[in-house]
């Protein structure tokens, strides 16, 4: 998916070409302020009662006239008073609740736009995660599951003098998001696929693709150190052991590294006698702190942070 800046056009978001505009609106000052067509149709739909000024309240306009795209969704966001991090919190809500109500549509380009404001940072960041979380459909070992929404495009209206710094935050977002995105198609597979092996491998493909040093360490090495307590776990499954080492250097060697360990329980051999069977299949998530630490590399090495990390996975 590709994330793109808009700057926004000065005769006014009617005249945007996409497949669909999102209109995020925060307040009724705002509804009052937007101009031309986009701003008629969302008075409209204030007055019909068919939209409101609720969080994440949306309405789905097709063919507009006066509007070039043809989908025009509105959704109301909180007020997001205090913190960016709040504000953010309410951005993503919204467009999250807008991508939902085109979803089922054919748009393949969606431009967001925020009605009488301008968006930061931490919103642009927010609206990759929210597109990502749309588009996620996970068909590793469901080859029957719904496709997932073929969203190619997504871009964010903002103003000119903060282009670039919006145009940044997406590419920070997009990182973030792939890094999610790696964690959600680990934690997700089953036991049987995401094995101690299956971690090692994953992450022996973060070092080539990013050039991190990767260390996996075997039963005997493992022995060799005395990790008594991590051999005996390992001891309930056929399964080998796998402890797991990845180091990103971004800053200088003299830095001290932030380490970053999860846990890598592939599946709870002792927990099948003292848990419900109804929910054991969620024990493939006893090592979403592996997936978590994965992904997190993949994400810091992507973006080519300037600190020094360390993940280590011990996966049994």
């Amino acid at each position: 998916m590709d994330f793109k800046t808009l700057v926004k056009p000065a005769e006014g978001l009617h005249d945007i070409a996409a497949d669909a505009l999102l209109v995020v609106v925060g307040s009724e000052a705002a509804a009052k302020a937007l101009g031309g067509a986009v701003g008629q149709a969302l008075r409209a739909a204030l007055r019909s009662e068919d939209f409101a000024l609720k969080p994440a309240r949306c309405v789905y306009l097709h063919q507009v006239v006066g509007v070039k795209a043809a989908r025009l969704a509105f959704v109301a966001m909180g007020s997001g008073a205090g913190s960016s991090t709040t504000t953010a919190k309410s951005f993503k809500a919204a467009v999250a609740a807008g991508l939902g109500a085109l979803k089922s549509g054919g748009a393949r380009h969606v431009c967001v736009a925020v009605a009488g404001d301008d968006v930061d940072a931490a919103q642009a960041e927010a609206l990759v995660a929210a597109a990502s979380h749309a588009t996620y459909v996970y068909r590793a070992t469901k080859p029957t599951a719904a496709q997932a929404w073929k969203l190619q495009r997504v871009s964010l209206v903002c103003g000119a003098a903060n282009q670039a710094a919006v145009q940044e935050a997406l590419r920070r977002g997009e990182a973030i998001a792939q890094g999610v995105a790696l964690a959600c198609e680990c934690a997700n597979r089953p036991g049987n696929v995401a094995t101690p092996s299956y971690l090692a491998e994953q992450a022996r493909k973060l070092g080539k693709q990013h050039g991190l040093k990767v260390q996996v360490l075997e039963r005997a090495q493992v022995a060799k150190l005395g990790m008594g307590s991590f051999l005996a776990v390992a001891q309930g499954s056929a399964q080998p052991l796998k402890f797991i080492v990845m180091q990103y250097q971004g800053a200088a060697k003299s830095v001290a590294p932030v380490v970053l360990v999860g846990k890598g329980i592939t599946f709870d051999s002792g927990g099948i006698s003292i848990k419900p069977a109804g929910e054991m299949d969620e024990m493939k998530f006893d090592m979403g702190g592996a997936a978590s630490v994965l992904g997190t590399m993949a994400a810091v090495a992507q973006l080519k942070a300037k600190v020094n990390l360390i993940g280590v996975i011990p996966a049994c």
